[in-house]
């Protein structure tokens, strides 16, 4: 039986209009018409289904002036030392903030701070910054590296290593340095005042050490009258004793009790009260002369002075890292010692006496100065507030925002954070996601680059299978200037820079493991018949 489907038309409804089919295009047409968008249609006519990326070239506008309008301008500056290649863009990024200061004006002043999770590259960043610099004439100054990862980049730069630690080499903090011969070339060239501003500054410089380092073994700063005692007991000492003190010489001024300390004492000529005030002074002295937990690295004689000429490092790695009063003393050594020797260079160069020189400090491990007791934060903001006039950049590193905050007084908290407000410029690596609110507070980003951070602190795949398998954002730092949007740029590193013999290598120990360490293990797996 067959189907019939019948179709009814409706009633009253107009006819649809018939569109007409397009004629198709002869061959001869096409080419007369042109090429299209990705080149000429038609047999023959080459016309690409992919187009390819052009080649970029990068010239300066001298250079590419001629091939308007084919150029763009690129989106970070090319002034100070090459880092590597933007992220996106792939332009090159050059950046140190004595060039962006000095000849940029990209900053207010010449400082940076670098925040990032440990392994990520901070160091090397540091190094590329330091080594451009001094091909520049700028004398880096490495004033504390607890790690050693900085002494083979100096070395190969001619500079100066300076050891210290416990048997290996002794930092003075009443040794003056230069500043004593500095203040003599001073007064016989007729600059008097000069010379009365650097015996000041040194004079400053050692008592703030000396009361740092009563600070880190109480864990709790002296009182107001102890640090009138220990000023005073230092102009004696200076007064009084011929050739370079030792703390041990202090100690002796303060138990010989001249009539100068006894006034400052407020003893009303009783001897008493006299040693009631100096007794807990004379203990913390005793300590650090005598061997204490700080050892007796600050007691002795300066091993190694420092040169004010080139570059300078300070090795400290033979410190154990559980030593943390230890570390922090010694840091805050030498960044006194340091600070001192650019204040006598700057000193002799504007009477005259010596060429001009500036320098590129470097204060690695702030956090570990900043919690080894009750007012170091102001110890170290004394010792490293410096203003653009004295020709000095300078550049912190600490981990995160955390690690500053980590104090007990809010008003240290606030001045810790000032470190990274202050700062001419901020280069973040890769940071977890609870350090955003802290960041933010003191670095505005945007919600684009506050993930691009937390991307970067991200750790590479579990199964590596014995490849050389890095974390997604090694080598790759957000540089923040003020509000202005964020650079990101992927460090490149040199054929001098990379492997077991390069300039950047921080794991040398473990390149003389035993080789069976190094090669993949294969689990083992329990079997009944045995062990596979």
């Amino acid at each position: 039986m067959a189907c019939m489907q019948l179709f009814t038309r409706p009633a009253k409804t107009a006819a649809a209009p018939v569109k007409a089919t397009p004629k198709k295009k002869t061959e001869k047409e096409l080419r007369q018409a042109g090429p299209a968008a990705r080149g000429w249609t038609g047999r023959g006519g080459g016309m690409a289904a992919l187009v390819p990326s052009v080649t970029e070239y990068r010239g300066t506008t001298v250079q590419v002036c001629g091939l308007w309008p084919f150029s763009s301008g690129a989106s970070s500056p090319m002034i100070g030392v090459p880092l590597g290649r933007h992220e996106e863009t792939q332009a090159t990024v050059c950046c140190d903030p004595i060039s962006w200061f000095q000849r940029a004006r990209l900053i207010s002043n010449p400082s940076a701070f670098i925040l990032g999770k440990p392994g990520l590259g901070k160091s090397t960043v540091v190094r590329r910054m330091f080594i451009g610099l001094s091909a520049q004439g700028v004398h880096p100054l490495i004033l504390g590296d607890l790690k050693g990862e900085h002494v083979k980049a100096v070395q190969a730069l001619g500079g100066q290593v300076i050891k210290l630690g416990r048997g290996v080499g002794y930092l003075n903090i009443l040794d003056p340095g230069q500043a004593v011969e500095a203040a003599q070339l001073l007064e016989d060239s007729g600059h008097h005042e000069d010379a009365a501003r650097v015996r000041a500054d040194a004079h400053g410089r050692r008592l703030t050490m000396v009361v740092s380092l009563v600070t880190i073994s109480r864990n709790n700063p002296p009182t107001d009258q102890e640090q009138t005692i220990l000023d005073r007991a230092l102009r004696v000492l200076d007064d009084t004793f011929d050739g370079v003190p030792v703390l041990k010489d202090l100690l002796d001024v303060i138990i010989s009790a001249p009539d100068e300390l006894r006034q400052v004492a407020l003893d009303r000529g009783d001897m008493t009260v006299y040693l009631q005030e100096t007794r807990a002074l004379e203990a913390t002295l005793l300590g650090l002369t005598g061997g204490g937990k700080l050892g007796e690295i600050f007691a002795r004689h300066t091993t190694n002075p420092m040169m004010r000429d080139r570059a300078v490092v300070f090795d400290v790695s033979s410190i154990d890292e559980t030593e943390t009063d230890l570390q922090a003393a010694i840091l805050l050594a030498c960044w006194s010692y340091g600070f001192g020797t650019v204040n006598v260079a700057n000193a002799l160069a504007d009477a005259g006496l010596e060429p001009r020189r500036n320098y590129f400090v470097v204060l690695d491990e702030l956090w570990r100065a900043l919690r080894a007791g009750k007012g170091m934060v102001d110890r170290v903001d004394a010792l490293t507030r410096l203003n653009r006039s004295v020709g000095v950049g300078q550049i912190m590193i600490s981990h995160t925002m955390s690690d500053l905050l980590a104090l007990p007084a809010e008003e240290d908290r606030m001045k810790a954070r000032g470190f990274v407000e202050r700062s001419g410029m901020v280069i973040c690596g890769g940071l977890p996601a609870s350090e955003m609110p802290l960041l933010t507070s003191a670095v505005p980003l945007s919600g684009e680059e506050q993930q691009k951070l937390i991307s970067w602190q991200d750790p590479p795949a579990w199964d590596s299978r014995g490849l050389d398998v890095e974390p997604p954002g090694r080598g790759k730092f957000l540089i923040k200037v003020g509000g202005r949007p964020g650079i990101p740029v992927v460090v490149g590193l040199t054929s001098l820079e990379q492997g077991p013999d390069g300039v950047n290598d921080t794991e040398g120990k473990w390149h003389e493991a035993p080789e069976s360490l190094l090669e993949p293990m294969t689990p083992s797996v329990p079997l009944e018949g045995g062990t596979l």
